[in-house]
């Protein structure tokens, strides 16, 4: 007789990701929570479970209904993973700044995309999140998750994340970093963590042209953070700091982080590292750093690390193999 198994379904394997520590000769102990280990690959799932869960609960989401979302990636495609699942159809909307390797995933799990130019302003109406709203408005049956003001966004993670760290850290974390977006990692793990521990310290990661960090915010490549709408998902009383990043220290860390360290991790996850690295230098050996590593960097392959000097020197091969031929 074939034994029962752990997890009767996909949707249960969600959480529960592993932590590791990380060596990089510093003071403080460094770990790292592998949010990649989801199975869609990244800690979006989580908040999309939640959100589908209390939507289909609230008579909001019913059977052969239409997911509608604004994302830059992963949320999407953890909702379009669970709406395969579930039968659900599904529209994800995306700025142009998002990885082509994203769009055809999207793509791969059944989803529609529509590609919006990447604007200055989130409500700017040709930007991905006017139109999430102009579809989910049109489409009879349609939900949108909306996760920067959903409520789930954060509780998805004060629920499951927050305590994984606490327990996976038998109660010595010190200090917790992650990416900003739509603040529901930061707001959820910071709760839950101030709750059981009022000195540890939530720091945030930034871009540093967004509407939060910029006095004048410009539409910005990195994927993953941003700041750009202020809402009750943003628990800011819990948060202790917020430090920006431009793009090119986090591209130029992302890449770093895969050829020195073998972690091939996202943009938001280099980020993220590149700030906690700089901040581990005024902590001591007592301290434990938790960083949120929130997607692979197979995700990112043509947009951060392929080289795009390859195709000009293929071409260049090819040149001289068509004169030593005429010779």
């Amino acid at each position: 007789m074939i034994a029962s198994p752990k997890y009767k379904s996909l949707l249960e394997c969600i959480g529960n990701t592993p932590i590791a520590r990380l060596d990089f000769n510093i003071k403080p102990t460094l770990l790292a929570k592998l949010e990649f280990a989801n199975p869609g690959g990244s800690v979006k799932d989580r908040t999309a479970l939640f959100m589908i869960q209390a939507a289909e609960k609230a008579g909001l989401l019913k059977p052969g209904g239409t997911i509608v979302e604004a994302s830059s990636g992963n949320q999407g495609i953890a909702l379009a993973m669970i709406g395969s699942l579930k039968g659900y159809r599904v529209i994800i909307t995306v700025p142009d700044r998002t990885a082509i390797e994203k769009i055809e995933t999207l793509r791969a799990y059944g989803a529609e995309v529509c590609v919006c130019p990447n604007t200055d302003d989130l409500h700017d109406p040709r930007g991905y999140h006017s139109v999430a709203e102009r579809f989910a408005h049109e489409i009879p049956g349609a939900y949108m998750p909306n996760q920067y003001y959903n409520k789930s966004n954060p509780l998805a993670h004060y629920t499951t994340t927050g305590p994984e760290i606490w327990k996976q850290t038998e109660g010595t974390v010190t200090h917790f970093i992650c990416g900003v977006g739509s603040c529901g990692v930061i707001s959820g793990v910071g709760r839950y963590l101030k709750e059981q521990n009022p000195n540890v310290k939530i720091i945030g990661v930034d871009a540093a042209t967004s509407a939060y960090s910029s006095k004048i915010p410009k539409a910005y490549k990195v994927e993953g953070l941003g700041i750009d709408v202020i809402t009750e998902t943003f628990d800011q009383e819990v948060v202790d700091q917020i430090l920006p990043i431009t793009d090119a220290d986090a591209f130029s860390a992302t890449r770093r982080m895969a050829n020195e360290h073998g972690l091939l991790v996202g943009i938001s996850s280099g980020a993220v590292m590149h700030v906690a690295l700089e901040y581990c230098r005024n902590l001591t050996e007592n301290d434990v750093v938790v960083v949120i590593l929130a997607d692979s960097g197979k995700n990112y392959l043509s947009k951060v690390f392929i080289d795009k000097s390859i195709g000009s020197v293929k071409e260049k091969i090819s040149e001289n193999q068509n004169a030593e031929s005429a010779l």
